[in-house]
């Protein structure tokens, strides 16, 4: 039920208690601890595919020529967080075609973001953070893709060799409402590699229509060498 007055605790005056994070759970994100694999825990020699392969939720795109990768659940998540989801490289490619891509991405339901007002003048923030680490520091790219009206918004985190916390704040939308239903109206992708189809342009650092040379400029490749792996846990 909501509070229609105004609360004063000490110093602390809220006019609801369902108002921000006094409200209860506002994480849209399902399974960012990465606790929930029911299909697998593991699962090697992952090139160019595209399916749900070990983590709910968490879905692997990858339109890789030669780069392979061993996907899991590991239990080396940074402190709160006894999961986490690993891909470690064990193919490189390093002559990367115009047309290659790898993402780990979830989605999101229509129903579920309708809080969010985006395609309104009342569009809200959105702020996801997660925690991430790899063998090297890498540019890696954070997408929110609005799959309803054909937009993104897209942001630049470099990874370190130890667990960081990450937190990106993207602006509000007031162009193309979500649709209210079971669809996939918005999806959260990390790109971890990229040809010159999805790289050849500029990132979007604001909400446009989507144009695909701009979704992933700037970032590096996941699949340069056998070494490198990538790490992820508490996404929200």
């Amino acid at each position: 039920a909501d509070f229609a007055g105004t609360l004063t605790v000490g110093d602390l005056t809220a006019s609801s208690l369902n108002g921000g994070q006094f409200g209860g759970r506002r994480n849209i994100i399902i399974n960012g601890a990465m606790n929930v694999a029911q299909r697998a825990t593991s699962v090697a020699d992952v090139g160019a595919t595209n399916s749900y392969l070990t983590l709910d939720r968490w879905h692997l795109d990858s339109g890789a020529t030669a780069g392979r990768l061993t996907m899991t659940q590991t239990a080396d998540g940074p402190s709160g967080f006894a999961n986490c989801l690993k891909l470690d490289c064990t193919t490189a490619d390093t002559s990367i075609a115009a047309g290659e891509y790898l993402q780990i991405g979830t989605s999101i339901e229509g129903q579920d973001v309708q809080q969010l007002k985006k395609g309104t003048s009342d569009a809200e923030l959105i702020t996801i953070s997660f925690y991430a680490k790899a063998n090297a520091a890498f540019d890696f790219v954070l997408e929110l893709h609005d799959s309803d009206n054909s937009r993104n918004i897209h942001k630049v985190f470099t990874t370190t060799t130890g667990w960081t916390r990450h937190e990106v704040t993207f602006a509000a939308d007031t162009t193309g409402a979500l649709t209210d239903d079971n669809g996939h109206s918005l999806r959260l992708y990390f790109w971890l590699h990229a040809g010159t189809t999805y790289t050849g342009g500029t990132l979007n650092t604001g909400w446009a229509d989507n144009t695909n040379a701009n979704r992933a400029a700037g970032i590096d490749s996941f699949f340069s060498s056998t070494d490198n792996n990538f790490f992820i846990t508490g996404v929200q």
